[in-house]
């Protein structure tokens, strides 16, 4: 969804140079209209997915960036929503952006948004949520950091609540997505390598088995249901599923 109005390639190469904290800071205001935004088809298919599931009273976003996932679960939850993120800057556009905060008037039937500052490895919530949503941020997490945040999240959730996230299929080997993942990550791992401070981001650290095992470790019961509004591989394999866990 990159566009005009998007960041320049001299403003990525700063926000890329910058902790992660900081280059999201720095983002933030274009980072609508950067591909980097969860794109409108996979929120769509997210929300379809969950209706089904519900209903659902409160919902959080996990690192909600701008909101899109808030956005998601605002049609799926009827009580209140939180939106909880690192990033100030990224926050403040969600804040001013996205309509029905609590200091502002929005629809009667429409949950409020609390926007929350707050590392998701250390999240600052009671049990109080039926259902917690993360869109694109695990690339930000080491996997030896998976544990300690699927924890967290399930310290967050009411007994039974829900943590789901969308993960894509992996891209066959030799194609070109394949070879463009891997030569991210090696990028990134060579500026992790000689610069400070970090900036954490890969793509291929997500791997499907090992999130499995770390989310029941964690308490979940897990399984994954196919997006099938995101159509199928030519093998007839969902291109995307939804992980569903269901606190223990």
């Amino acid at each position: 969804m990159a566009t005009t109005q998007g960041p320049t390639f001299r403003e990525l190469a700063v926000q890329a140079l910058s902790s992660t904290e900081r280059g999201y800071d720095l983002l933030a205001p274009k980072f609508d209209h950067s591909p980097y935004r969860t794109p409108d088809r996979v929120l769509d298919a997210v929300a379809a997915a969950l209706r089904p599931l519900g209903p659902f009273a409160r919902g959080l976003d996990v690192c909600c960036g701008t909101g899109a996932g808030v956005g998601v679960l605002r049609q799926v939850c009827h009580e209140r929503v939180a939106g909880v993120d690192f990033s100030a800057g990224m926050l403040t556009v969600g804040r001013a952006s996205l309509p029905g905060a609590p200091d502002i008037q929005g629809a009667p039937d429409v949950p409020p948004v609390h926007w929350v500052r707050a590392d998701a490895r250390t999240l600052p919530f009671a049990p109080a949520f039926d259902l917690a949503l993360s869109l694109g941020a695990f690339g930000h997490f080491l996997p030896r950091e998976r544990p300690a945040l699927f924890a967290q999240v399930r310290a967050s959730l009411r007994p039974g609540g829900r943590f789901v996230f969308p993960v894509g299929a992996p891209p066959a080997p030799g194609s070109r997505a394949y070879w463009t993942l891997l030569g991210f990550d090696a990028a990134m791992r060579v500026r992790n390598a000689v610069w400070r401070p970090r900036f954490v981001m890969y793509y291929r650290t997500f791997r499907l088995p090992g999130v499995l095992a770390d989310l029941s470790a964690a308490g979940f019961a897990v399984r994954l249901d196919p997006l099938a509004d995101l159509g199928a591989r030519p093998d007839g394999s969902p291109r995307a599923r939804l992980v569903v866990a269901t606190a223990r």
